[in-house]
């Protein structure tokens, strides 16, 4: 008798702390204690879907936030000339474009867009071309906005497209500091069309690095 009331109060003890380990307060599906919460809660990430990834806009819509299409072709030099920067360009405009130049032409073309970058180096880096001197004066410091975003779009002789690591906003931007370096008004409206569009292609002579 004694051996069984035994068994009886150790099972009422056991079933005692069972129950009170479960009761954690009003969420009764969530444990006190956490084993290895970073895998209990694991951190949510994105999947990749690469035939979602790889699917095109809907005709005729623009991304949220996105200028509309730019719609002059590779080959129409002379009116890339034409076209205006659509953004009313602001200080803050001008600095982010001169934040992205130096990542992205700086290395190239040279923080004083002399053409003289780290990769040129005056012909003692490892790029053995000289990129386009942009700066004031130089021979590529007619170049307008326009044609500034063109060369940035499609790339010119041996510079490539920076359409893929520029958005367009970005790209105007830069082109917006360039002209502001080079003593061009960018401020307010876009900038106004040239009287005479600069020569196309196949009058530009031996350019080795684009607008470069």
């Amino acid at each position: 008798m004694k051996r069984t009331s035994n068994i009886l109060v150790v099972a009422a003890l056991a079933g005692g702390a069972l129950l009170a380990a479960c009761n954690t307060g009003e969420n009764h599906r969530k444990p006190g204690r956490i084993y290895m919460p970073d895998m209990y809660e694991s951190r949510a990430y994105e999947f990749y879907n690469p035939r979602l990834a790889s699917l095109k806009p809907v005709e005729g819509t623009v991304k949220r936030g996105e200028l509309l299409p730019y719609h002059v072709k590779e080959g129409d030099t002379a009116l890339a000339n034409t076209i205006k920067n659509p953004l009313t360009i602001t200080e803050a405009d001008v600095a982010e474009g001169k934040r992205l130049y130096n990542i992205y032409c700086g290395i190239c073309h040279g923080t004083a867009l002399d053409g003289n970058g780290p990769l040129y180096k005056g012909g003692e880096g490892p790029y053995p071309a000289a990129p386009a001197n942009l700066a004031a004066g130089g021979p590529k410091s007619h170049y307008t906005q326009g044609r500034l975003f063109y060369v940035m779009t499609y790339g010119w002789n041996a510079m490539g497209s920076y359409a893929s690591q520029l958005d367009r906003t970005q790209r105007w931007k830069i082109a917006a500091y360039i002209k502001s370096v080079q003593g061009g008004e960018v401020f307010g409206a876009p900038d106004a069309a040239p009287a005479t569009p600069a020569a196309g292609p196949a009058a530009s002579g031996g350019d080795t690095a684009s607008a470069k």
